[in-house]
C-alpha cells in the first residue's frame, strides 16, 4: 500500500468510526462498508432480535472503504471485519495472527451487452475488457488462468484490458466503450436485471479449473488473541449471523426490512440481488473446502506471484478459525 493510500484510508477510518465503546463492555466492534452486503446481515440480526436471542452486543462501525477496516483491525480499534482469505494469508506470512471464518462463496462475473459481439470467453480476443478491482484482483487473476488453460488466451496480450472503479466501467459498458466487463457480483446482479448477458462467473471459472466444491471467497476476519479471550462472544456472533443469513433467504418479511440498504427500488433488481446473495451462502465448510482454497492459492500464486499471495509455497492452514 502506498503512503498516500495509507494516509487516505487512515483519515477515512477516523472520520467514519465513532468513539469506541469501552473494551470491557463485552460488545463486538465490527467494521463494515456502509452499503456492503455484510451490513444486510447485521441489520437482520438487529431487526429479528437475534442479538438478544444469542446474547451478543454489536458495535457496528460504518467504514468509507475496505482499507479503513483493515487498518482498524490492525490497530485494535475494530474486532472483526469482512475481507478475503488472500489478504489474511498475506498478513499471516508477515507475522499477523489473523483468523478467517467463511461468509460467502460469491465472486465476480463477466457481463456483456445482450446484443454485443461477446457471447463466450473466446469472443474476448481483441475486445475491450473492463476489470474492476485492479491488476491484482483475484477475479482477474482467476480469469487469466482460466482463459489460458481452457481457451489458449493470454488476456493481457489478446484482449484490451481496462482497469477502473465499477461505476465508471458500468457507464463505459453502457456507452459502448467496452465490449465486456469483469465486475463484482452485486454489480453483475444489477446489470443482469437490466438485460445484460452473464458470460461467465467465478464459480464457472473455479469449476473449469478442476475444483468442484463451492469455495468461500469472503469471510469474517479477526485476531486470534482477541478470539481466544472473547470466544463466547464470537460463538454467539457466528450463530446469530448464520441465522440472519438463513432468514434473509427464507423470510420475505426479513428481506423486505433490509431491502432499503441495497439502495434499489426496482423489484427485478432486488429479486436478482437476493437470489445471488443466497446462492453465496456457505453450506459446507471442512477439509474439502480448505483443500480447494489451497488449490486456488497455488493458481493465484502462479498468476499473481508473491505480490498477491506472499512467499509461502502453500496456503498457511493456520489462518482458518477452528
Amino acid at each position: 500500500m502506498s503512503i498516500r493510500i495509507f494516509i487516505a484510508a487512515l483519515i477515512a477510518l477516523i472520520l467514519s468510526v465513532p468513539v469506541l465503546a469501552d473494551a470491557s463492555s463485552g460488545s463486538i466492534k465490527i467494521g463494515v462498508l456502509t452499503f456492503g452486503t455484510v451490513n444486510w446481515e447485521l441489520e437482520a440480526i438487529r431487526n429479528e432480535g437475534l442479538d438478544k436471542k444469542y446474547g451478543v452486543e454489536l458495535d457496528v462501525h460504518l467504514l468509507a472503504n475496505p482499507d479503513a477496516g483493515k487498518i482498524g483491525l490492525q490497530a485494535n480499534t475494530l474486532d472483526i471485519i469482512a475481507t478475503d482469505w488472500i489478504w489474511v494469508s498475506h498478513q499471516y506470512q508477515q507475522g499477523a495472527d489473523f483468523k478467517f471464518i467463511p461468509f460467502s462463496t460469491q465472486a465476480g462475473a463477466i457481463m456483456a451487452s445482450a446484443g454485443g459481439a461477446v457471447r463466450s470467453l473466446a469472443d474476448l480476443r481483441g475486445k475491450r475488457l473492463g476489470i474492476a478491482g485492479g491488476g491484482l484482483d483475484k477475479n482477474w487473476l482467476l480469469l487469466k488462468t482460466y482463459a489460458t488453460r481452457l481457451a489458449g488466451l493470454n488476456l493481457e496480450r489478446d484482449a484490451q484490458p481496462v482497469f477502473a472503479a465499477p461505476p465508471l466501467l458500468n457507464q463505459q459498458l453502457q456507452d459502448g466503450k467496452l465490449d465486456a466487463l469483469l465486475t463484482f457480483w452485486h454489480f453483475a446482479a444489477r446489470q443482469e436485471a437490466q438485460g445484460y448477458r452473464r458470460i461467465l462467473d467465478g464459480r464457472d471459472m473455479i469449476r473449469g479449473l478442476g475444483i468442484e466444491v463451492a469455495v468461500p471467497n469472503l469471510g469474517y476476519v479477526f485476531k486470534n488473541g482477541w478470539a481466544l479471550k472473547n470466544s463466547k462472544e464470537l460463538d454467539a456472533f457466528i450463530a446469530a449471523s448464520a441465522e440472519a443469513r438463513s432468514l434473509l433467504c427464507s423470510s420475505d418479511q426479513a428481506w423486505s426490512k433490509i431491502a432499503p440498504l441495497t439502495q434499489e427500488n426496482d423489484e427485478n433488481i432486488l429479486k436478482i440481488l437476493r437470489r445471488d446473495y443466497c446462492a453465496g451462502i456457505v453450506n459446507q465448510w471442512g477439509n474439502p473446502e480448505k483443500a480447494a482454497i489451497g488449490k486456488i492459492y497455488q493458481l493465484l500464486r502462479e498468476t499473481g506471484g508473491e505480490s498477491l499471495t506472499g512467499a509461502a509455497q502453500e496456503l498457511p492452514a493456520a489462518i482458518f478459525w477452528r
